[in-house]
C-alpha cells in the first residue's frame, strides 16, 4: 500500500448545526494531517449574505492551529461542490449531514447524497449527534483493542 497525500481538505457550510459538526472534525482531521482546510459556502439566489458568520467559522478554525481559508461559488449545492472542489484539486470534503429521511428528503433533496455520487475525491459525511458525542474524548477514546 502507498502514503496518500492528504493536502487540501473541502468543508463545504451552509452555516446549519450539521454543517458545523463537520467543521470541527474537518478541523481536527486536519491538524492530525498536516493538511490545509478550505470552508466553502455555495451562495444559492435569493439567500441572505451570511459572510460575517462565515467569517468567524474561518477565524475559529484558524485559532485551532489548522491554515484555513475560504471559498464562495454560486449554484446549487447538489452539483456545486463535486465541480467546485474537482476544478480546484481538493483531496478530501467533510461535509455534514441532516440526515433526512423519507419525505423530506424526497422535497428537499439531499446535498450529501449527490456529492458523495459527483464527487471525484473522498467524501466524510458526519452527522451532528456523533459530532457532539465525540466531541470531548480524548484521542483514540472509544476504539477498542
Amino acid at each position: 500500500m502507498h502514503e496518500i497525500a492528504w493536502r487540501k481538505v473541502c468543508c463545504p457550510v451552509d452555516l446549519s448545526r450539521e454543517s458545523r459538526a463537520a467543521l470541527d472534525v474537518a478541523v481536527d482531521l486536519c491538524r492530525r494531517l498536516g493538511a490545509e482546510l478550505t470552508i466553502l459556502h455555495v451562495e444559492e439566489p435569493d439567500r441572505v449574505d451570511r459572510g460575517r458568520e462565515l467569517d468567524a467559522w474561518m477565524e475559529e478554525a484558524a485559532h485551532a492551529g489548522v491554515p484555513v481559508r475560504s471559498a464562495t461559488t454560486r449554484g446549487d449545492p447538489k452539483t456545486a461542490i463535486a465541480e467546485w472542489t474537482e476544478q480546484n484539486g481538493f483531496d478530501a470534503v467533510v461535509m455534514g449531514t441532516h440526515g433526512w429521511t423519507g419525505r423530506a428528503r424526497a422535497l428537499v433533496g439531499s446535498v450529501a447524497e449527490n456529492t458523495l455520487r459527483r464527487a471525484r475525491c473522498p467524501v466524510m459525511v458526519v452527522h451532528a449527534e456523533w459530532a457532539a458525542a465525540h466531541a470531548h474524548e480524548p484521542a483514540g477514546a472509544g476504539l477498542t483493542p
